[in-house]
């Protein structure tokens, strides 16, 4: 097995064009609006998640795929810019994944994704990159890709498997449980749960959500609540980490950019809290800015700090 590298993060996820449309509010069923701007951005929770990490320090491998269409240029090109290593993302016949992002104002959105090339990303596609992935501290892995991919992933990774687990689909629950630390908000935790345990009695709250997974032998969890912050869960202790208070104009990416800066601190050896306290620092930076992966800090920025 290859010998993990300190500091060395790993992604195998998606890779998409982000059709990113304002409105004043989201339509309802039916309702036809007018929007006010429409924009086509690099996307993707994979390659948002290894932007991230790598503008923030990190050493980062994308494993993922693109279509062998012109929108491939652009869903990679920040990617480049980050410094991440993309050798072992694929060229496949076929368009390139999209999201079809609805922004409101206030910052709340709605996203449809197409997966188009991330379709191929399958288990055979993943054993392909192998070395990659078992050298990796962390591999980042999400539900943007099928289910025997995210599953061979987290068999081949050595270091610590971090799952965001959204979109949520339905896997193997013991690569749930490999994962350290799980990463969901609240509804996807809820969705997660009854995967677990379909017999689960709804949580009263959510530090009783965080605790109900952790029982269902999860080594940590951690679970993201927007402006709220987070709650975090391992063996030194369950902790709420409160988030910056600042003004949102876009949300779209800033679970991503959580996860991202999540894995830079633990990839570096820190502790669930310590890295939580930074990631939700790193997210409240990322509502702060339009799109996902243009709104993410780099090691120079300043980030926003929670009230004392």
């Amino acid at each position: 097995m290859t010998e993990q590298q300190a500091g060395k993060v790993t992604v195998v996820g998606s890779i998409n064009i982000d059709q990113v449309v304002r409105v004043g509010r989201h339509p309802l069923p039916g309702e036809t609006l007018l929007g006010s701007s429409i924009m086509l951005l690099p996307g993707g929770k994979g390659a948002n998640q290894a932007v991230a990490a790598a503008q923030l320090g990190a050493t980062v491998s994308l494993v993922g795929a693109v279509g062998g269409d012109a929108s491939a240029a652009l869903a990679t090109s920040l990617l480049g810019k980050a410094g991440v290593d993309l050798g072992g993302v694929r060229t496949v016949d076929g368009p390139t994944g999209l999201a079809l992002i609805c922004v409101a104002d206030g910052g709340e959105n709605t996203i449809v994704v197409i997966p188009g090339a991330n379709a191929s990303m399958d288990a055979q596609a993943v054993q392909a990159a192998a070395a990659q992935i078992a050298e990796a501290a962390v591999v980042i892995l999400q539900g943007e890709i099928p289910a025997d991919g995210i599953a061979a992933a987290a068999a081949l990774a050595s270091g610590r498997v971090l799952l965001n687990l959204a979109p949520v689909v339905s896997i193997d629950v013991a690569v749930i449980r490999s994962a350290n630390p799980l990463v969901v908000n609240e509804h996807e935790g809820e969705l997660v749960l009854s995967q677990l345990d379909p017999e689960a009695v709804d949580p009263a709250d959510d530090e009783a959500l965080v605790s109900a997974l952790r029982a269902q032998g999860i080594a940590s969890v951690v679970l993201t609540r927007g402006a709220s912050g987070a709650i975090c869960s391992d063996d030194a202790g369950t902790f709420v980490v409160p988030a910056p208070r600042v003004s949102a104009v876009d949300s779209s990416g800033a679970g991503d950019a959580f996860v991202g800066a999540l894995s830079v601190r633990l990839a570096a050896g820190e502790s669930l809290l310590d890295a939580s306290t930074f990631a939700a620092k790193v997210g409240a930076f990322a509502v702060q800015g339009h799109g996902t992966q243009p709104s993410y800090p780099k090691l120079s920025d300043l980030l926003p700090q929670p009230a004392q």
